[in-house]
């Protein structure tokens, strides 16, 4: 984030360059600086002679070129973009005769999704030499709801730390999907305010006391009347609870406690560290590290490994989702 910053900051300070090439597993922050660069570079009457946007599946690197090499009309510069860039990865590498010697009037804007350059190749280290080449890299599930505060934060609103953990659960890491709740939340709700579970159940969807979050907290707490109805709950509701998902994320659980476990160093920050969780959620580990031995715990990511692979259809076809989420609870409580 702190490059994407630092991108944006340059050019609102004139310093421009004629190439950028956003690449790189993250959809999100290439198309929000592309977006930028879109909006901003170029005034309103500038951008009807100056400003083209190709698409990768449209042209080749050829024609990229040849706009690229065009003179602005009645501007300082001209603006091409071409989205969708990775659909021209085979020929990429044509684009170093143009990197070498770049049009210092235009500004080529690439928008290479999913993929990257190799970083040995020359026409990367031409790019980079010229332009910018940024990667944005996918995140951790355990950095999103930091990236979430933080997001919010720029835009005048709070949220509490499970409202933050339910979005997680709910969307993954996709930076985008989650965006655009939080759009929504913040045209619902006044500058100023906290986004609190609540807020999310009412707005978004997502129950506050039927999720896979309070399903490993229950199961931490070794609350069986709460698990199972969780569970039920899940079986009945099998679209927004896949079934993979849910043993995924307790089978993590459990992994994270056999970690906690075998510490030597069990002081909060390195435990937070360590585990990849909000030391906000601590309490919930170490409830759960009393009520399950490291014996247990091995012997449940067995059990959970089975349950997995029944999950996933294999030897399980008959098998329901609701039986087997009773079945992954049976082994876990006994």
């Amino acid at each position: 984030m702190d490059e994407v910053i630092k991108i944006v900051n340059e050019i609102k300070q004139g310093n421009i360059k004629p190439i950028y090439f956003f690449m790189g597993e993250e959809p999100y922050y290439i198309d929000r600086l592309t977006e930028y660069i879109e909006d901003n570079v170029l005034t309103e009457d500038e951008k009807g002679f100056n400003q083209m946007v190709l698409y990768g599946k449209d042209v080749s690197i050829e024609d990229v070129i040849s706009n690229a090499k065009r003179y602005p009309m009645m501007s300082d510069r001209q603006v091409v973009i071409v989205k969708e860039a990775q659909e021209l990865s085979r020929t990429i590498e044509k684009l170093e005769s143009y990197a070498e010697n770049p049009q210092l009037s235009t500004v080529l804007v690439f928008a290479y999704k999913y993929k990257t350059l190799d970083k040995r190749k020359k026409v990367t280290k031409l790019l980079e030499k010229k332009g910018v080449v940024f990667e944005s890299k996918k995140m951790y599930d355990n950095q999103v709801a930091d990236w979430i505060k933080r997001i919010l934060q720029g835009k005048n609103y709070t949220i509490e730390p499970k409202a933050a953990a339910m979005l997680v659960e709910f969307l993954g890491n996709d930076l985008s999907k989650i965006n655009n709740e939080l759009d929504k939340l913040t045209i619902i709700l006044p500058k100023g305010s906290t986004i609190t579970p609540k807020t999310i159940e009412d707005n978004i969807g997502i129950s506050k006391d039927y999720n896979v979050f309070e399903l490993r907290k229950s199961i931490g707490e070794r609350d069986q009347l709460k698990a199972y109805k969780i569970a039920d709950y899940f079986s009945q509701n099998p679209k927004d609870n896949p079934l993979v998902m849910t043993t995924g994320l307790v089978f993590g659980f459990f992994i994270q406690l056999l970690q906690y476990h075998g510490l030597k160093d069990k002081n909060p920050s390195n435990v937070a560290k360590t585990l990849k969780v909000n030391p906000y959620f601590l309490k919930d580990y170490d409830i759960a590290l009393r009520n399950y031995p490291m014996k247990k715990v091995s012997a449940i990511i067995a059990a959970l490994r089975d349950i997995d692979v029944k999950s996933k259809g294999v030897g399980s076809n008959s098998i329901s989702q609701h039986d087997l989420l009773k079945e992954m609870l049976v082994k876990i409580f006994n």
